[in-house]
């Protein structure tokens, strides 16, 4: 899925990222920190941080937080914060310009998953977290969530002759726990504890008037003609009938390693 490897892709969706997928993120980013307790000396690296859904939560534990990230729109995002215990940096998560175990705690919410190479992700993390410290990964189970997982049921109503795109190697390979705890031990992590998490994404029926900010992020939802994304958006009204909030459920593995 070559469209997630483009930070001119993500600095395009930056703003309607931060308005739709920031808010739910954030609720899984909290889930990930409750299971690292941090303290005002603590260092955090945020790696493919986005708009900054973790790295802003954990700047309010009072670490010091490094968001980086391959958009500079994404970057700029969590840079306009303007919180000082937060740094913002464009940087390849692939090959962190980071010394070797500079962090008590490194994270990643949804990004290293979306990487060309996640393993090398993996590995970078592991390389700049200190000994004894944390590593913590989120990924999707599925295929993706929130949006992603409704355009694909509706896609699957209307054009079952059509397949989807697949998601990146990365989604699909560490939604396994199994697959996902021999990733973590690989890339220099040991002992991975891994939860199911799941919200509901509440979708806002009258955002589909605007449908590129609810679907805009899917390559699914690009590809399709005008009267092709009518359809999807006529048949997402007809699911949500009178209600103003369509609940999509989405399961999330979060996975904190040590060490």
């Amino acid at each position: 899925m070559r469209e997630f490897e483009n930070p001119d892709r993500w600095d395009r969706v930056a703003e309607h990222y931060e308005t739709t997928a920031h808010p739910f993120t954030a609720r899984f980013a909290e889930a990930a920190l409750a299971r690292v307790p941090l303290a005002g000396s603590s260092r955090v690296l945020d790696v493919a941080a986005g708009t900054g859904a973790l790295a802003l939560a954990a700047a309010r534990t009072g670490a010091q937080v490094l968001a980086v990230d391959f958009s500079p729109g994404m970057v700029a995002r969590i840079a306009g914060a303007r919180l000082p215990n937060v740094d913002a940096r464009v940087m390849d998560g692939q090959a962190l310009a980071l010394p070797d175990g500079g962090f008590d705690a490194v994270f990643s919410i949804f990004g290293v998953i979306m990487f060309p190479d996640w393993r090398k992700g993996l590995a970078e993390m592991a390389r700049v977290t200190r000994p004894g410290g944390s590593g913590v990964v989120a990924t999707w189970q599925d295929q993706g969530a929130a949006t992603f997982l409704l355009l694909g049921e509706i896609r699957r109503r209307l054009f079952p002759e059509r397949e989807s795109r697949a998601m990146p190697e990365g989604v699909r390979a560490l939604g396994d726990p199994a697959g996902f705890t021999r990733a973590l031990v690989a890339a220099g992590y040991a002992a991975p504890r891994i939860d199911r998490v799941t919200f509901d994404y509440a979708l806002d029926v009258a955002m589909l008037d605007d449908p590129d900010t609810v679907f805009g992020l899917s390559p699914d939802w690009v590809d399709l003609s005008a009267a092709d994304r009518a359809a999807v958006i006529a048949e997402a009204r007809r699911m949500a009938g009178a209600r103003p909030v369509l609940p999509i459920p989405s399961t999330a593995l979060i996975a904190v390693a040590e060490r």
